[in-house]
């Protein structure tokens, strides 16, 4: 079994300074930490959970809560699973483990901070939660830690993409290949959604910019991020401009749902109407057209939110909200006028 020791004999630092680095801990350098914790995994060592629970009083368990936005593909989301993966690294090796805090199953009435309290966790995850309910609020609120990503919770540091910069992009994209009547579709329209709110601040941002007229009844948000609802929403903005010639769609899925809709009234992509998506899912790349669309940096928002998480954990300060940026990934479904 491999000891602290080990790392220390490994590495040449102490097993206080090795001791400091595994459990994320003390004033060292990233450089020293980064050092100690490849040794420690190229030694394949892994802590005494036992030990360190009786002495230190902590679980070392991390509660997850995610909640799927459009109540369809649930854990099979293509997002979840890649930001759950990063952030599960992160806590590997300090010797923590995650589970899911789920709703209460029917007959009982366990909120999620009930939950966390009879798991005893040191510290809750929160993966894209749907909305900041009184469940979501109660937690934020109580003396647990907690991170979120792509979302805003009042009082918890939050990890999101840079969607003002990518609504942005976008447009001018749009805008410099001769488009001037853009719609967009939106998902979940609320007051803490960042995906919602700067993605179409974004928009409006550069209209402002290139010198166009913003006019909200180009913009439809849908009640869920779905394929039905965003195929509904489209048909109802070309009922309204039929004169649209691009649309920024707030996830792939829903630009699908989107250009099938134009699709069906006999209209080409993109000779007749351009699309844009968000996310960059498989079916963007094999779809008719290929979709351009963003790529989220999954991993390093699952790393960052491990991070704050961690530091919080020790007392260190961490931002309110850190912002990554998205890759604009140029395909086939925007044609220059």
């Amino acid at each position: 079994m491999v000891t602290i020791y080990d790392i220390a004999s490994k590495t040449g630092y102490s097993a206080p300074t090795v001791s400091k680095a595994l459990n994320k801990t003390g004033g060292l350098s990233d450089s020293t930490r980064k050092k100690i914790l490849d040794a420690a995994k190229e030694l394949g060592y892994r802590p005494n959970i036992t030990a360190r629970t009786l002495t230190t009083k902590k679980s070392f368990l991390i509660g997850i809560i995610y909640e799927d936005a459009d109540m369809q593909r649930g854990f099979d989301h293509p997002l979840f699973g890649k930001i759950l993966n990063k952030f599960r690294d992160g806590f590997e090796l300090a010797g923590y483990d995650l589970i899911f805090i789920s709703h209460a199953p029917i007959g009982e009435k366990k909120s999620y901070v009930e939950h966390c309290y009879h798991r005893n966790v040191d510290a809750v995850g929160i993966i894209n939660p749907v909305s900041a309910d009184s469940e979501i609020m109660e937690l934020a609120e109580s003396d647990i830690p907690c991170v979120s990503t792509n979302f805003i919770i009042p009082g918890v540091p939050t990890v999101v993409t840079a969607n003002v910069d990518s609504g942005y992009k976008a447009a001018s994209y749009f805008i410099e290949n001769g488009h001037k009547k853009i719609a967009y579709i939106g998902g979940t329209y609320s007051q803490y959604n960042m995906a919602a709110i700067d993605r179409l601040e974004g928009l409006k941002n550069a209209f402002r910019d290139f010198g166009l007229k913003y006019d909200k009844s180009y913009v439809k948000f849908c009640h869920k991020w779905s394929r039905a609802e965003s195929h509904d929403a489209m048909k109802e903005l070309l009922e309204r401009h039929d004169d649209i010639t691009a649309v920024f769609v707030a996830n792939d899925n829903m630009a699908v749902g989107a250009m099938e809709y134009v699709k069906s009234i006999g209209k080409r992509i993109p000779e007749d109407i351009s699309f844009i998506g968000f996310d960059d899912e498989m079916i963007s790349e094999f779809y008719s057209p290929p979709l351009t669309t963003f790529r989220q940096d999954i991993k390093t928002i699952g790393e960052l939110s491990a991070e704050i998480l961690m530091n919080r954990l020790v007392g260190i300060p961490v931002c309110e909200c850190v912002r990554v940026p998205a890759e604009f990934i140029e395909r086939k479904s925007v044609k220059k006028l």
